[in-house]
C-alpha cells in the first residue's frame, strides 16, 4: 500500500521507526518531513499527508505529533480527509470500518512505539464495512 507519513518535532523519533516498519512490512512509504527534530508547525506537515491522500498520491495517511490531536484536527480540515486520532488498535479497527477513516494521527510522547505498530497493523488492513455506515460516512463528507 502506499502510505504518506510526517510527524512534527515531537513525534519524528517514533515516526521515523514507524517509516522502517512500514517498509519491513512491505508498503510504499513517502516520508513527507520533517529531516530532524527541530521544532516545525504541526499543520505544515498535516496537511502535506492529507493532500496526498486527497489527491490520491497515497492511499493512507499517517500523522505523528506529541498526541495526534492537532495533527488530526489539521489534517481533517483538507477535503476529502476523514482523519481519526488513534490510541489502540481496536479504535483503528473501528475509525476504518465504521468511518472510513484515510488518515490516522498517534500520539508519539503518549503511546509506545509498539503499540502505535499494532495500531497501524490494524488501521492498514482494516476495510470500510459499508452497509449502515456508508450513508454516515456520505453525510461526513457533504460537510465538506
Amino acid at each position: 500500500m502506499k502510505i504518506s507519513i510526517a510527524s512534527d518535532h515531537a513525534g519524528f523519533e517514533q515516526k521515523q521507526q514507524l517509516v522502517d516498519y512500514l517498509v519491513s512490512r512491505g508498503h510504499d512509504v513517502a516520508d513527507r518531513g520533517p529531516d530532524n527534530d527541530d521544532r516545525v508547525d504541526y499543520p505544515d506537515y498535516a496537511a502535506l499527508v492529507a493532500r496526498d491522500v486527497a489527491e490520491g498520491r497515497a492511499e493512507r495517511g499517517v500523522l505523528v505529533c506529541g498526541t495526534g490531536i492537532g495533527m488530526a484536527m489539521a489534517a481533517g480540515k483538507v477535503p476529502g480527509i476523514r482523519a481519526a486520532n488513534i490510541v489502540d488498535a481496536e479504535f483503528a479497527v473501528l475509525c476504518r470500518e465504521h468511518n472510513d477513516a484515510n488518515v490516522i494521527a498517534l500520539s508519539g510522547r503518549f503511546v509506545d512505539l509498539k503499540v502505535n505498530e499494532r495500531i497501524l497493523d490494524a488501521f492498514l488492513s482494516t476495510d470500510f464495512g459499508g452497509g449502515r455506515h456508508a450513508g454516515r460516512v456520505a453525510k461526513i463528507m457533504e460537510l465538506d
